[in-house]
């Protein structure tokens, strides 16, 4: 969108009233790709950041409660529907803990979420965050020496996630396999119940 049709959508009352309907309806209903479709918007026009933050905190408690069903169900998620949706709404609130240096917060939730899920490139790509995570790297030092920003993974699923690396990702896990397996002994309680 350039900056005349940004302007048009930002002043259109309809466009306004059906962002407003939407999300009202996708709250009532736990509907978390309509709510992904107004935070979006919201967000690419720059409009009330207050209601950014509700969308966003409905779309947590919406991700985490159905995360947890999930895991009672002792089922995985994919990157397929509305899974997609809780798994990026479960990543992005790490990675927000990260930016805040909260490292073990960030760990956590990173921790489980390559435990629960059904994608084995995505599971690898969050073992290297649990690394970086391990020594308490910052977010900037982990874009910085460890992601690979030329490089984006063709398939569209991936995008909101960190799947490229400056290293063979195989390589690096197993030369890391000992923190990961220390990692896991001290987060595995994470798991159960």
């Amino acid at each position: 969108m350039d900056k005349e049709q940004l302007h048009d959508a930002r002043t259109n009352p309809d466009f306004i009233k059906y962002l407003e309907e939407t999300r009202e309806d996708a709250i009532a209903t736990k509907n978390i790709s309509a709510l992904y479709e107004v935070l979006d918007s919201l967000l690419i026009l720059d409009l009330d950041e207050e209601k950014v933050n509700s969308v966003y905190q409905n779309i947590l408690k919406i991700a985490f409660d159905e995360v947890q069903n999930i895991i009672n169900d002792n089922r995985k998620l994919t990157l397929e529907g509305d899974d997609l949706f809780y798994v990026r709404a479960f990543y992005e609130h790490a990675i927000e803990k990260w930016s805040y240096e909260n490292f073990e917060g960030a760990r956590e939730l990173i921790f489980v979420l390559s435990n629960i899920l059904e994608d084995e490139l995505l599971e690898d790509a969050l073992k290297a965050h649990i690394i970086a995570l391990a020594v308490n790297t910052n977010l900037d030092s982990f874009y910085e020496d460890d992601v690979n920003l030329e490089s984006a993974n063709e398939d569209e699923k991936y995008g909101y996630f960190i799947t490229e690396f400056n290293y063979d990702l195989k390589e690096y896990l197993e030369l890391n396999k000992k923190t990961l397996s220390e990692e896991y002994e001290k987060l595995k309680h994470l798991l159960e119940n």
